[in-house]
This record gives structure tokens, C-alpha cells and sequence, in this order.
């Protein structure tokens, strides 16, 4: 993999890349994570037979930190320049949150994709109510959360954060997911000046966005005829994979690849079986 900065819409934005072959795959990842992170177990394996490409969206990761604006429409719009000038024609890819993003460049551009993944995506699906996100909407009560998750993962042992990955839900082999590369990273992205706000800017734009209006969006989805893939983990307790099985009533043509012993993040937590599914769709 090949890790650079580029300037998108007036910000520095870092991604990486590798392989060759067209279509290129585009990753988008999910809130808090980032291009390199999100991806980890599935970018060498894709690269084997296409150009693939995973940027940090604003405010995640290495990319650059804007004082305010984050939200859905930000997103969309670097990840629409990025495609113009770095993947066009792209198979686009997101989860979760970056899955609502890789919708709604699907809904303004279908023209610019080739075809579309959504991986346990918002905007496919409604979530659950989840303990930590309202109190991440509070003022003040936000920040304080942010800072402790920050000191937590710069002060207790590897032993224990993995403890705590198994109680919040973290689905597969935690020993592998909650590496030292990928607790380094973590520690990196936390500790960035500016990541507080950026991650509680985009939640709290999230509480009052369209990410909801799930019927319309799938709607418009379908009008568009993009080929689409939803990708799903059964045991995701945020965005049940039932949702994803009625969103696929709406979508005429689409398949639907639940992955067993998944959660919310299937690409990482059974990343062969991920990229089986996606390997066949990009072949097909």
C-alpha cells in the first residue's frame, strides 16, 4: 500500500493506495476510523485484481481538521472531487456512516459509479436507539466522554481494552481486531488536535440529517440503476440485518450477502468471507 496527500476541495486529504485494474474499488469508512484503519484486512486482497483506493475522510484520520461543517454533505462532496480526480468509474464502498456517504454520491453522481457496496450502511436502514450516541449529543457531556475514551486508550493495558471490546459488542477474534497496530492508531487519531470536534460535530449533524428518511432514500436509490450490493453482518445489533432484508424489497435487482458470525464492521471482523462477496460481485 502507497500512502500520500492530496489537496480535495481545498483540504489536505490523506489516502492510500495500491494495485491496478478497472474498475477502481473506492473504500469509504465509517465514523471515527479512517481510509487505512477501516480497510485493513481487505485492501491487499482486492488490489490483487483492482486498483483500490481508500481516502480519510475530513476531520478522520490523517486528513485535515476543518474548524466546522462536518456532516453528510462535506463527505459527499470530497468523496465526489476525489473521484473525479483520483478513481473515475469507480466500484464505491462504504459502511456504516460511510456507507449514508457513498449513498448520497450515488444519488447526486450514479453516472460517475460503475457500481455501488453497502456495508451495514445508515440510510439502508434505520439504527437502534445505542446508549453512547445520546450522550454524545449533549454539550459539555460529549467532550468529557471523548476525553475519557481518549486517556483510557493512552493509559490502561492492551488486556484490558480488549476486555472492554468484548462487552461494547466487538464481534470475532478481539486479539486480532484490537491489535498494537491498530491500538497505535487509535491513539493517533485521538490525540489529533481538532478530532474532538470533528467526531462530535458529524454525530450531532447526523441527529438532525435525512440519514433516517430510509424509504426515500432507497427510492431514489433504485431509480438510479446502479448495480448494488448490500453487504450485511447477522448479528449487528445497531443496524439489524432484518432492516437490510426489508431495504432489499426496494431495490430492485440488488443482492443482499449476510455474512454468520458478523456484527456491525463484517469487513473486518470476517474479512474472508467479506471479500469473497465482494470479489464476486466486482467479477460479475
Amino acid at each position: 500500500m502507497r500512502g500520500g496527500f492530496l489537496d480535495v476541495d481545498g483540504m489536505r486529504v490523506h489516502h492510500v493506495r495500491s494495485g491496478s485494474g478497472a474498475p477502481p474499488v473506492l473504500f469509504v469508512h465509517g465514523l471515527g476510523s479512517a481510509g487505512f484503519l477501516e480497510w485493513r484486512f481487505n485492501l491487499e486482497a482486492v488490489a490483487r485484481t483492482h486498483e483500490v483506493v481508500a481516502p480519510d475522510l475530513p476531520g478522520f484520520g490523517r486528513s485535515d481538521r476543518p474548524a466546522g461543517g462536518y456532516g453528510i454533505p462535506l463527505f459527499a462532496r470530497v468523496v465526489e472531487e476525489y473521484v473525479a480526480s483520483q478513481a473515475p468509474g469507480p466500484v464505491l464502498v462504504g459502511t456504516s456512516m460511510g456507507g449514508r456517504v457513498a449513498l448520497e454520491v450515488a444519488l447526486r453522481r450514479p453516472e460517475a459509479l460503475r457500481k455501488l457496496v453497502l456495508v451495514n450502511a445508515l440510510g439502508v436502514a434505520r439504527p437502534n436507539p445505542h446508549p453512547f450516541y445520546p450522550l454524545v449529543l449533549v454539550p459539555r457531556v460529549g467532550e468529557a466522554v471523548l476525553g475519557l475514551m481518549r486517556e483510557g486508550l493512552h493509559r490502561l493495558q492492551p488486556s484490558t481494552i480488549r476486555r472492554y471490546g468484548r462487552y461494547l459488542g466487538v464481534g470475532g477474534d478481539v486479539e486480532r481486531l484490537l491489535d498494537a497496530s491498530f491500538l497505535t492508531a487509535m491513539r493517533e487519531i485521538h490525540a489529533a488536535e481538532g478530532y474532538p470536534n470533528a467526531y462530535l460535530s458529524t454525530v450531532r449533524s447526523l441527529a438532525t440529517s435525512d440519514a433516517y428518511r430510509v424509504d426515500a432514500l432507497l427510492d431514489r436509490l433504485a431509480a438510479t440503476r446502479l448495480p448494488v450490493l448490500l453487504i450485511w453482518g447477522e448479528g449487528d445489533r445497531l443496524l439489524p440485518v432484518a432492516r437490510a432484508r426489508d431495504a432489499l424489497r426496494r431495490l430492485p435487482g440488488a443482492r443482499l450477502e449476510v455474512i454468520a458470525g458478523a456484527g456491525h464492521a463484517p469487513q473486518s471482523e470476517r474479512p474472508d468471507e467479506f471479500n469473497r462477496a465482494l470479489e464476486d460481485f466486482l467479477a460479475n
